[in-house]
C-alpha cells in the first residue's frame, strides 16, 4: 500500500454516511427475496416495512459501528468498544430512537457475556456456525485507526475488534480483507485496482503469516483472486447475478459487496443493487454503502435520501469528531 494520503473531514463523513444510508435502504425489506424485490424493487428510501420503522431509520448495523467510532474518538481501547456496544445493546446507545429492534444471535449472546464481565477477547463465538455478518457490518470506522500502522498491526487489531462478537477466523479474515481494501479506496484507488492491490497484499500476508489453512483460503478463493479451483477463470466483477448471494453469512455478505461496488458507477447503483439482491438487505446495503460512499463521496449521495437519515447531526459531529482524533500523520 502507498503512503497513505492526508485525511479530511470528508473522508470520515464519506465511511459513516454511506453505510447509514444503506443500511437505512435495506432496513424496510430486510428477508424479502431476490424474487420479490425484481417484482417490485427498492428505487427510493422508504419507510415502514419489515421493522415498521419511518423512512431514514438505520439499524443495528449503523449503532455499532457508530459505538466503534463513538470509542475511537478517544484511542483505541477495547474493552470502551465492548462497554460501547453493551450500551447500545441494553440502553439503546447510538439507536435511531432510543430502541433495538433488531439483532442477531451471536451478537446478542457475546455482548450478554461481556455485560456479565467476560473478557471481550473471548466473549465472539469462534465455532463454524459462528460466521454471521455481525462483525463485518461495523468494521468500516476502524480504518482510521489503523490506517498508520503495519500490516501485522492492522491485522490485529480487526481481529480483537471483530473478536468481540465474531471471533472465527473466517469472520476475522472477512473484516481484515473489507478493511483492507477500504483503506485503498481511502488512498484514492480506483476500485478495481484497489481490488488486485488489496488481493496481492493480504495474499502476501496470509501466506507469511500462516493465517488460513488450506481449507479456509479455498472459502475466499472469489475474494482473493486465487488461480484454482471452481471460480478461478471467474474474476469477482465478471460474476453473475445468479452467483452472488446475500443471506446474512459473513462470506456472501462481502462477496455481494464488492460486487455491487465493482459492477456499478455511483453510490446510489451500488446501494440499491445491494439492497435489491434480497434477505439481508440492510447489512449488504450497510457495507456496500459504507464503500461506495468512500469511493464516491457523500456529497453524490442523493440528497432526498441523506435529508431523511435519523440522527443526521449527531453522525455528522461523530465524523468530525473522528477526524479530528485521527487526522494527524502518525498517531
Amino acid at each position: 500500500m502507498n503512503e497513505p494520503q492526508k485525511l479530511s473531514k470528508d473522508d470520515v463523513l464519506n465511511a459513516l454516511l454511506g453505510l447509514c444510508v444503506g443500511d437505512a435502504l435495506g432496513v424496510p425489506v430486510e428477508f424479502l427475496s431476490r424474487e420479490r424485490l425484481r417484482q417490485s424493487p427498492v428505487t427510493d428510501m422508504i419507510g415502514w416495512g419489515t421493522h415498521n420503522q419511518r423512512s431514514g431509520t438505520w439499524s443495528d448495523d449503523s449503532s455499532m459501528a457508530f459505538c466503534l467510532a463513538d470509542s475511537l474518538c478517544e484511542g483505541y481501547n477495547l474493552d470502551d468498544i465492548a462497554r460501547k456496544f453493551v450500551g447500545w445493546y441494553r440502553d439503546g446507545l447510538w439507536t435511531p430512537y432510543g430502541n433495538v429492534f433488531d439483532i442477531g444471535i451471536a451478537t446478542s449472546s457475546a455482548l450478554h457475556k461481556v455485560a456479565k464481565g467476560k473478557n471481550p477477547l473471548l466473549s465472539g463465538g469462534y465455532g463454524e456456525e459462528d460466521n454471521g455478518n455481525g462483525s463485518l457490518m461495523r468494521t468500516l470506522p476502524l480504518v482510521f485507526y489503523i490506517r498508520n500502522l503495519p500490516i501485522a498491526e492492522r491485522y490485529r487489531a480487526v481481529a480483537e475488534v471483530s473478536s468481540i462478537t465474531h471471533a472465527h477466523i473466517r469472520s476475522v479474515f472477512a473484516c481484515f480483507f473489507y478493511c483492507e481494501y477500504a483503506l485503498e479506496l481511502l488512498n484514492r484507488t480506483e476500485k478495481q485496482e484497489a481490488l488486485r492491490l488489496t488481493q496481492n497484499r493480504v495474499n502476501a500476508f496470509a501466506e507469511e503469516f500462516k493465517v488460513l489453512d488450506s481449507d479456509e483460503q479455498n472459502l475466499f478463493q472469489r475474494i482473493l483472486g486465487l488461480q484454482h479451483g471452481p471460480y478461478a477463470d471467474q474474476p469477482l466483477p465478471l460474476l453473475l447475478e445468479e452467483q452472488i448471494a446475500s443471506s446474512g453469512y459473513v462470506l456472501h455478505t462481502l462477496e455481494a459487496s464488492l460486487w455491487c461496488l465493482l459492477t456499478t458507477d455511483t453510490y446510489a447503483q451500488a446501494v440499491l443493487k445491494a439492497v435489491n439482491l434480497g434477505k439481508d438487505t440492510d447489512t449488504t446495503g450497510c457495507v456496500t454503502g459504507g464503500l461506495a460512499g468512500m469511493y464516491y463521496g457523500w456529497q453524490t449521495i442523493p440528497e432526498s435520501w441523506t435529508n431523511l437519515i435519523a440522527r443526521r447531526e449527531d453522525i455528522v459531529d461523530l465524523a468530525d469528531r473522528l477526524y479530528l482524533a485521527y487526522s494527524g500523520t502518525t498517531r
